[in-house]
C-alpha cells in the first residue's frame, strides 16, 4: 500500500476522497482552511468556498438530503455561525452522509476564543468523533460517513489545531465509488415544521440510545492495557500526550467516538483500574460524564482548562515532574509583537484614522485587526465574523441618545463584508443610523492564505465567474454616500475620512488596492499598477523625527546615530511613509525587481 506524509488536514481531504465524498464546501478559517484546498485537488468532488459557514452547512445539508455524500469544513467559532441549520438538521436527518468538520483552536493561535465544541455536539445531539492524528484523520473521517448513514443523522468530526497541522504517516486507499440514492419527495421527512419536528425530537432521542449502544462495541475506541496501577481515559491529541509521558507505565482508553459516550466501555475498563486520570483539551467533558457515572477520577484540579496541553504540562501536573530548559536572559528577550506587512494597503486608512480625534472605531476578524496594534491603536473594539458594522451602528446610537459628538465607524474585510458584513449594513440603512463603515477591499481572502471570494471573480476551482461590484452592492443596500479610494493616497484617504465623518448619514469608504503579498493576476496588473522602485532615506535631509516609526512598517527601523532605515530588501514602494515625512527626507529610487 502506498503511503504518503500528510498534515492532519491533508489525511482528511484524502479521506473524503476515499469515502465517495461529492460535495465540498467551507469558508476558509484557521486552522481548517487546507482542507477544502486540498479536496479541491480531487477532480471527483465539486469543491466551493461559500460565502460563509451558515451556508456551507446549508448547501451540504441539500446535497444530503437530495442522496450524496458531502462534507463541510469551518473552525470552531464558524460553528457558532453554522449552529442555526445544524440543530434542525440533526433532528431531520441525512440521506447521503454528512460529516462537519469542526477545527477548534486551544490556545487561540489564531482564534477571538478557544471554545471546545464537544459541547455542541451534545447540545445538538448529533454524534461526535475525534482523531488523534493523521492515520486517523483519514480512517475515522471515511467511518463517519458509515455511521452517518447508518444512523441517518449528520456526524460532527473535531479536529484541533495540533492535529490538523501535524503531519504523520498515511497509508491510502482506493477511492470508493459513490452510491447515489435516487430522490424521493418526503415531506414529512425533510419539512421542519412544529408537528413534524416533535415527531422528529423523539425519533432522534432513541436514535442517540442506539448510537451509545453501537459506541461501546465501535472501532474508533481503543483499550491499551499495561499496567492496572494508572488508567488515562482520553481523546484526541491528549492521548499522544499522554502516551508521551506515561508510556507502558499506565494503560489507556483513547475514545475515537466522543459523543455520546461509550458508557459500557468506560466502567469496564475503569473496573481495571487502582486510579484513572482523565486528559483532555479546555472543558471537562469526558470528566465529568465520568463523574456522573460515579467513578473517581482525577482530572481538571490538575490538567488545567485554559490553553493547548504538551506533554510537559502533563508530566508537570500529574507526576510532579518538570523539566529543566535552557535558561535564558529575559532582559535581552525583543517583543516582536504581529503586524501589518510591508505595502499592507490596509496601513494608510488605519494611519490616518489614529489621528483622528472622537471617532469610535469598531473592527472586524482579518488582517486588518491588526490595525488595533502598536503603534496605529486605530480600533475600539473587535467581537466577531462581521459585528464591526453592527457594533458601529450600537455606538452611533449610544452617542446620539447620550449627546457624545463621537462618530462610529465599522472597518471590515471584503471577504468579511460578504461573509456577515452585508446584513449589518443593511440593518444601518434600515434603521436609518449614520455609521461610517470603511470596507477594506485587498482583492482576496488574505489572513486564511489567499483564498478567492465573491469579489475576486474566481472560484476554489480557479474557474471564471461573476464579480461582486461591492460599490454596486453597498448602493443596492440603500446607501446613498459611497465612494472608492485607493489606500496608498494618504491625501485621498483624509478627504473622504472628512467626508465620511461630517455626515449626517450612512457612508461607505470603498479601499480598493491588492494585498501586498498577492500573485496578481493580468488584469490586476493593469487596473492596479505600481510605480516601480522602492523607498530609501535621504541622511541630508532626515531630521529623526520618527514620524515615519508611526506608520508601523517592519521595513522601517532607527538607528539613534543615524536616524531612519529602509530595508531595501522587504519595501514594496507603497509611498505611505514617504507621505507621512514632514521633511520630504524619503525618497523613491531605482526599479523594483
Amino acid at each position: 500500500m502506498k503511503t504518503e506524509l500528510l498534515s492532519g488536514n491533508e489525511a482528511v481531504a484524502r479521506g473524503a476522497y476515499e469515502a465517495g465524498v461529492t460535495v465540498a464546501s467551507a469558508y476558509p478559517g484557521t486552522p481548517s482552511t487546507e482542507i477544502l484546498e486540498n479536496i479541491a485537488q480531487y477532480k471527483e468532488i465539486y469543491s466551493e468556498w461559500a460565502p460563509n459557514e451558515k451556508v456551507s452547512l446549508e448547501m451540504v445539508a441539500g446535497t444530503s438530503i437530495a442522496g450524496a455524500r458531502s462534507i463541510c469544513a469551518m473552525k470552531h467559532v464558524g460553528l457558532n455561525v453554522a449552529a442555526d441549520p445544524m440543530f434542525t438538521f440533526a433532528y431531520i436527518g441525512t440521506e447521503g452522509g454528512c460529516v462537519i468538520v469542526t477545527a477548534d483552536d486551544p490556545g487561540l493561535h489564531s482564534s477571538q476564543n478557544e471554545q471546545d465544541n464537544r459541547y455542541y455536539a451534545r447540545h445538538a445531539k448529533i454524534p461526535m468523533i475525534e482523531p488523534s492524528d493523521s492515520q486517523e484523520a483519514k480512517d475515522f473521517l471515511i467511518k463517519a460517513y458509515e455511521i452517518s448513514e447508518k444512523f441517518k443523522i449528520p456526524v460532527l468530526f473535531r479536529m484541533t489545531t495540533r492535529v490538523c497541522h501535524s503531519k504523520g504517516m498515511v497509508t491510502l486507499g482506493e477511492r470508493k465509488e459513490p452510491s447515489f440514492k435516487k430522490y424521493k419527495r418526503n415531506i414529512s421527512a425533510f419539512v421542519s415544521t412544529p408537528a413534524n419536528n416533535r415527531i422528529h425530537h423523539s425519533q432522534l432521542e432513541k436514535k442517540l440510545k442506539e448510537i451509545e449502544e453501537y459506541n461501546n462495541s465501535c472501532s474508533l475506541n481503543k483499550i491499551e492495557l499495561n499496567s492496572g496501577e494508572i488508567g488515562i481515559i482520553t481523546s484526541g491529541i491528549s492521548y499522544q500526550y499522554s502516551k508521551e509521558v506515561f508510556g507502558n507505565d499506565a494503560s489507556y482508553l483513547k475514545i475515537g467516538f466522543t459523543f455520546p459516550l461509550p458508557r459500557d466501555t468506560i466502567l469496564n475498563f475503569s473496573k481495571k483500574m487502582k486510579k484513572i486520570y482523565v486528559v483532555e483539551e479546555n472543558e471537562p467533558i469526558i470528566e465529568n460524564y465520568c463523574r456522573m457515572l460515579g467513578l473517581d477520577v482525577t482530572g481538571k484540579e490538575k490538567i488545567p482548562v485554559e490553553g493547548e496541553l504538551n506533554p510537559d504540562i502533563v508530566e508537570e501536573k500529574l507526576l510532579n515532574i518538570k523539566n529543566e530548559f535552557i535558561k535564558i536572559n529575559e532582559e535581552k528577550i525583543v517583543s516582536r509583537p504581529p503586524t501589518l506587512c510591508s505595502g499592507c494597503p490596509h496601513r494608510g486608512i488605519f494611519y490616518e484614522l489614529s489621528k483622528r480625534k472622537n471617532v469610535a472605531i469598531s473592527g472586524d476578524i482579518g488582517c486588518y485587526t491588526l490595525g488595533s496594534t502598536e503603534p496605529l491603536n486605530a480600533m475600539d473594539t473587535i467581537i466577531c465574523m462581521g459585528a464591526s458594522i453592527s457594533a458601529a451602528h450600537g455606538f452611533s446610537k449610544a452617542f446620539e441618545k447620550s449627546n457624545q459628538k463621537i462618530k462610529a465607524i465599522g472597518v471590515i474585510g471584503d471577504s468579511t463584508f460578504f461573509h456577515s458584513g452585508i446584513t449589518s449594513l443593511l440593518d444601518i440603512t434600515y434603521n436609518r443610523g449614520n455609521a461610517a463603515v470603511i470596507i477594506l477591499d485587498n482583492r482576496i481572502t488574505a489572513m486564511t492564505g489567499h483564498q478567492e471570494n465573491p469579489g475576486t471573480g474566481y472560484t476554489l476551482k480557479g474557474t471564471e465567474t461573476p464579480e461582486v461590484n461591492i460599490e454596486n452592492l453597498v448602493k443596492a443596500l440603500g446607501v446613498k454616500n459611497v465612494e472608492t479610494i485607493n489606500p496608498n493616497n494618504l491625501k485621498q484617504v483624509n478627504e473622504a475620512l472628512d467626508r465620511a465623518i461630517e455626515s449626517d448619514e450612512p457612508y461607505v469608504i470603498i479601499t480598493k488596492w491588492p494585498c501586498a503579498l498577492k500573485k496578481l493576476k493580468e488584469e490586476e496588473k493593469e487596473n492596479f499598477k505600481k510605480i516601480p522602485g522602492i523607498f530609501k532615506v535621504n541622511r541630508e535631509k532626515c531630521r529623526k523625527c520618527k514620524m515615519c516609526l508611526k506608520a508601523g512598517c517592519p521595513s522601517i527601523s532607527f538607528d539613534e546615530n543615524i536616524g531612519s532605515i529602509i530595508d531595501e530588501d522587504t519595501c514594496v514602494g507603497c509611498s505611505v511613509c514617504a507621505q507621512i515625512c514632514p521633511f520630504d527626507a524619503i525618497e523613491r529610487e531605482g526599479d523594483q525587481l
